[in-house]
């Protein structure tokens, strides 16, 4: 059994590889947080320490394709750290694009609706960026709720922030929300026999994640009920599946909206916007 740190590190990374693309950088994130110290702190400090009792029990976690950010608990996005739990999709930097574009055409003061909150990773990184904006977050799931409540008040939007229960597939959702400046929109579009990894497929919620057989049924639904929520000169800005472009596309011009899309940092198309 390793003795140090260092050596632990070692041993865990190797056994990791078998299940993890980052098995060394999984160890060292593993055991900072054993230890209860950052991972910089880690490895100017700490690597010649004795192993702390609760590592094994992360890396075993790890092992069965957990995902890092569930055994943490949190997760950065857009240069700050969201609280996460397995009621929520883990936020991830394909979605920052979708921030870029919402930040392109937003207006420096107004309301937004976040459709799909989760974590509220999109609604408050909004927020946090425009200090004119005030938001909403709907989601159908009231865990997921509260986690973006604790995301608004730790990130210090929680005044300029609601988060409501409210299911776009079910009548009467919209009632009383008023119109907005931004809807931002992260739908399920997933197809339901999609090939995933087992830490996606077996930990994410599969009620965030999948939408019918092509991932289209939840744009279906919502795409042409956010007409009668947009202001004048409002604008929506939807997340979408790198091969969606040209079916969600269709489904927007049909509503009568003009798209264009914006690419992630890999060049697939993550964004569309919707005016």
């Amino acid at each position: 059994m390793a003795d140090t740190v260092a050596a632990a590190i070692r041993a865990a990374a190797q056994h990791l590889a078998e299940t993890s693309d980052t098995a060394r950088l999984d160890a060292e994130l593993l055991m900072a947080d054993a230890l209860g110290v950052t991972r910089s702190e880690l490895l100017l400090r700490h690597m010649n320490d004795a192993v702390p009792d609760g590592f094994g029990g992360l890396v075993e976690r790890r092992m069965r394709h957990e995902p890092i950010a569930y055994i943490l608990g949190h997760q950065e996005f857009y240069g700050r750290d969201f609280l996460v739990t397995p009621e929520v999709l883990i936020p991830r930097s394909d979605s920052e694009s979708v921030i870029e574009a919402a930040l392109a055409v937003s207006p420096a003061a107004g309301r937004v609706l976040d459709c799909g909150t989760g974590s509220g990773a999109l609604l408050i990184t909004m927020l946090a960026e425009r200090a004119g904006l005030e938001g909403i977050g709907i989601d159908a799931s009231i865990g997921a709720l509260a986690v973006a409540a604790a995301n608004g008040a730790r990130l210090g939007v929680a005044d300029r922030a609601r988060m409501l229960l409210r299911d776009w597939r079910k009548p009467g959702w919209s009632d009383g929300l008023g119109q907005f400046d931004l809807i931002i929109a992260n739908p399920p579009y997933v197809e339901i026999d999609a090939p995933l990894a087992p830490s996606v497929r077996e930990f994410e919620p599969a009620e965030a994640l999948f939408s019918g057989r092509d991932g289209l049924d939840d744009y279906r639904i919502l795409v042409p009920q956010l007409r009668g929520l947009l202001a004048p000169a409002g604008v929506v800005v939807l997340e979408i599946g790198a091969t969606q472009a040209e079916s969600v596309s269709a489904l927007a011009l049909g509503g009568g909206y003009q798209a264009s899309l914006h690419r992630d940092l890999a060049h697939r198309p993550r964004a569309l916007v919707l005016h």
